[in-house]
């Protein structure tokens, strides 16, 4: 009799053990870390459209989830077949399945900060949004190629670039093409208040045109100094009807713009972004332009500069001309410095 009491009380304590050791290793399945070699990153890219089995996909792929059955799981009882979030989340060393899963059933993922510096075309805008959010560049090609779509905002495919004001914009990362451009162009609509119109039409501008006139002074001189002075000189231009005869638009027309010193051949270039062949402004901007460089334009002062030409020294500033005699003076000193260093 003792002996069975014995031997039942052994086997009790076995299944005591058991049951403890079974809840142990699921609580540790559960709450223990569960991260993999993160071969593609610490971000996972869930995107628009995927099911369950696109998730596991990426997770596996990207080296997410060291132990794939316990995830599915757990994941399965937890719902979050039924809750897919497209997005992107940051995969932490050491998570959990019960953390992984919580954090992508919240459809809590990343923000991405997108910063916008100098873009000098369309390409290069487009690039920077594919790579950094979820639409592809054939997508956002195709919306910055619609008439329609751009006409609602004033624009057109060569002015659209000039609604993109150099800023830090923060988006989720599945937003579509449509929204990205709206809230970057929201940023430009607010920037062009009543007091900015005005200004621009003190100079006989639209915002755009001022735009543009602030894209060619943006790629002729970093030095702030002398952006006013240069907007002078263009405005001036445009006023008595002359051809503005500016080099970085040249270089945009050809599309180099490692150019440094624009020669006779190029000056030939049929585009009519080419302000030596034609009259008036370019079609629309040659680069995405400070916001300081906007202001310079709009706040030009009144001079009779209708020439300026980079320093001889190399310092970045120009020497300014209002006679083309004085011009010739000021390039000759120029082109003599370029000749010695070498520069064609």
């Amino acid at each position: 009799m003792a002996k069975a009491k014995k031997k039942k009380s052994r086997t009790g304590l076995i299944i005591v053990v058991i049951i403890i050791a079974a809840l142990a290793l699921v609580t540790f399945k559960t709450f223990g870390p569960n991260t993999g070699t993160f071969t593609q990153g610490e971000y996972l890219y869930i995107h628009t459209g995927s099911d369950y089995e696109k998730v596991k996909e990426a997770l596996q792929q990207g080296g997410f989830v060291a132990d794939m059955f316990s995830f599915n799981f757990f994941a399965s009882r937890l719902g979050l077949p039924t809750h897919i979030h497209p997005g992107k989340y940051r995969i932490t060393r050491h998570m959990s399945n019960y953390n992984l899963i919580r954090l992508l059933h919240s459809g809590k993922q990343t923000p991405v900060k997108l910063v916008i510096n100098k873009l000098r075309t369309q390409k290069d805008f487009i690039r920077l949004l594919s790579a950094n959010l979820e639409p592809d560049s054939n997508t956002v090609y195709q919306l910055l190629h619609d008439p329609s779509y751009l006409s609602q905002f004033g624009l057109d495919t060569n002015t659209m670039i000039g609604a993109v004001i150099p800023d830090t914009y923060i988006f989720i990362w599945n937003t579509t093409a449509d929204k990205v451009f709206r809230k970057i162009e929201r940023n430009y609509s607010k920037f062009w208040d009543d007091t900015h119109k005005q200004e621009a039409k003190d100079h006989n501008l639209t915002p755009i045109q001022a735009t543009i006139v602030a894209s060619i002074v943006d790629e002729e001189t970093n030095i702030s100094e002398d952006k006013p002075k240069i907007a002078s000189v263009y405005l001036n231009r445009l006023k008595d009807g002359m051809k503005l005869q500016a080099d970085p638009t040249v270089k945009f027309a050809i599309g180099d713009f490692s150019i440094r010193r624009v020669t006779g051949p190029m000056l030939e270039n049929t585009s009519p972004y080419n302000t030596y062949m034609y009259s008036g402004l370019p079609p629309g901007p040659i680069c995405t332009p400070s916001v300081s460089s906007i202001e310079a334009v709009l706040t030009a002062p009144k001079t009779t500069y209708l020439y300026f030409c980079a320093k001889e020294d190399f310092s970045g500033y120009s020497n300014f001309a209002s006679t083309y005699s004085e011009q010739l003076k000021n390039a000759a000193k120029y082109r003599k410095a370029l000749d010695e260093r070498g520069i064609h």
